[in-house]
């Protein structure tokens, strides 16, 4: 097979400020170079639970491999707590719950392990006092970062450059807050708004322009605050995804605010609730370990598939000849095209019909073999080698031709913010019913729920159900 990957498709923006992801792209490269940075108060928080931990394991008295998996075990479930978070609440006591609630879920699987290990009452005493020295060892030197980062916020500066969208009374009063009180870690530059009302003279920070990702890139911004502005809630959404992009922190000032209890997704500005937005996809850790498991997984799904891609590639050259593949231009993230690989299932007239018809459902030209493959997906088989190469994702949305990615861009609002992710073999609209000739509409409200609510446990249940409608096809 060959394995050339063509140029990237220029997908038109619904608007001129709202531009697609390829140039957005090219800017975050540049920007996310100089202002990525590893965040001081994660690492330190980590570096002190670390050492606790294995101070606490030492006095237990527990051997090397128990301290290694008590350790693990219990540093885990703190990540998986979200304790090393970036906040702007430097809080001991605030996280203090969360805190014991993971600890207490870490002291059940050790609990477990031991028990399946056969290790005895004597070494469960050891996990206990383990569990119960990490939160003597821990606390003090928790409350001293925090203190300590709370204090150098306010003497140093350190905090994030902000942009607060909306310059209006309840915008201005956010950025009063910002400046009296640097504590929070938000260091208001500017203001952004497409309709500013009053006196600009009289905010507290510079109104900077209409236009957000300008301003971001200009002012190195590394965090918005979405308050109240002129700009439609549809315009915001996409302004809010074009900076995801940049890899700035998000904070929105819900509507109806004074109404808005505390919860894990949730900062405190003195007395504002912000809602931190979740970063894009593609800038979390997890992303990678999702694409090291693409490639896993694909590898070992092609030797094992290997008999039966050649069984059905014999049976395709037996019914209707060469060539056995079909190979054709699709668009993945950014805007990317690459050759997809398939099983072929009927012969297309020319190359003509293969760039501009949408759906071959029920083509008389469809033999049997055909028939099969396409029923049991077999014919999508051959896109794990777009997997292995990384063109696509396992999860994600479906890959289209470039004349339709420039077609459904312009009818359809936010088709293209579905490049953001690599396309995927399945995904959430695929295994929602939406295959074939289905609402493209529909298609991409589930693309862009999914790469917004993205996370490793959602592409299993695709996986999962991804079989379960293979299984159901396969009985009818």
């Amino acid at each position: 097979m060959s394995t050339q990957q063509t140029d990237r498709v220029t997908i038109p923006a619904q608007r001129d400020h709202r531009a697609a992801t390829g140039p957005i792209r090219g800017a975050s490269v540049l920007l996310n170079r100089s202002l990525d940075r590893v965040p001081a108060l994660s690492v330190a928080l980590l570096g002190v639970d670390l050492a606790a931990a294995t101070a606490a394991a030492l006095l237990a008295r527990v051997s090397p491999l128990w301290l290694l998996v008590t350790v693990t075990t219990v540093l885990g479930f703190q990540a998986a707590a979200r304790v090393y978070r970036r906040r702007l609440q430097l809080s001991f006591l605030h996280d203090v719950p969360r805190s014991l609630a993971s600890l207490a879920c870490a002291f059940g699987v050790l609990a477990v392990l031991v028990l399946l290990s056969g290790a005895g009452l004597g070494r469960a005493e050891s996990i206990v006092r383990a569990v119960f020295w990490f939160v003597v060892l821990t606390a003090p030197p928790r409350a001293a970062v925090c203190q300590f980062a709370r204090w150098a916020r306010v003497r140093f500066g350190w905090g994030e450059r902000a942009i607060i969208v909306g310059a209006g009374g309840v915008g201005s009063e956010l950025a009063r807050l910002m400046l009296a009180h640097p504590e929070f870690g938000l260091r208001p530059v500017g203001f952004v708004d497409v309709s500013p009302r009053g006196d600009s003279s009289d905010l507290p920070v510079p109104l900077l322009g209409p236009e957000l990702i300008e301003v971001i890139v200009a002012q190195r911004a590394r965090a918005v605050v979405l308050g109240f502005s002129g700009t439609k809630d549809t315009d915001a959404v996409d302004l809010v995804i074009a900076a995801h992009q940049l890899g700035v922190e998000l904070f929105m000032l819900p509507r109806m605010w004074e109404l808005y209890p505390d919860a894990s997704y949730v900062e405190r500005l003195r007395s504002y609730p912000l809602v931190r937005l979740t970063s894009a996809p593609t800038a979390r850790v997890r992303w990678f370990v999702k694409r090291l498991l693409d490639r896993v997984v694909a590898l070992v799904a092609l030797v094992l598939a290997g008999p039966v891609i050649g069984l059905a590639a014999l049976a395709v050259a037996v019914e209707s000849g060469q060539p056995v593949f079909f190979v054709q231009d699709r668009v993945g993230l950014d805007g990317r095209v690459f050759r997809l690989y398939k099983l072929r299932s009927l012969r297309a007239a020319d190359e003509t019909e293969s760039r501009t018809r949408w759906s071959v459902a029920g083509d008389p030209r469809i033999g049997p073999v055909g028939r099969l493959l396409r029923r049991t997906s077999v014919d999508e088989l051959p896109q794990l080698w777009n997997v292995l190469r990384g063109d696509m994702s396992l999860v994600g949305p479906r890959p289209e031709r470039p004349g339709f990615v420039r077609e459904f861009s312009q009818t359809h609002t936010r088709y293209w913010a579905r490049h953001r992710v690599p396309a995927g073999l399945t995904g959430l609209a695929q295994v929602n019913g939406l295959r074939g000739d289905t609402s493209i509409a529909d298609r991409t409200r589930y693309d862009n729920y999914y790469i917004s609510s993205w996370s490793l446990w959602l592409d299993v249940r695709i996986l999962l159900m991804t079989v379960r409608e293979l299984v159901r096809r396969g009985q009818h």
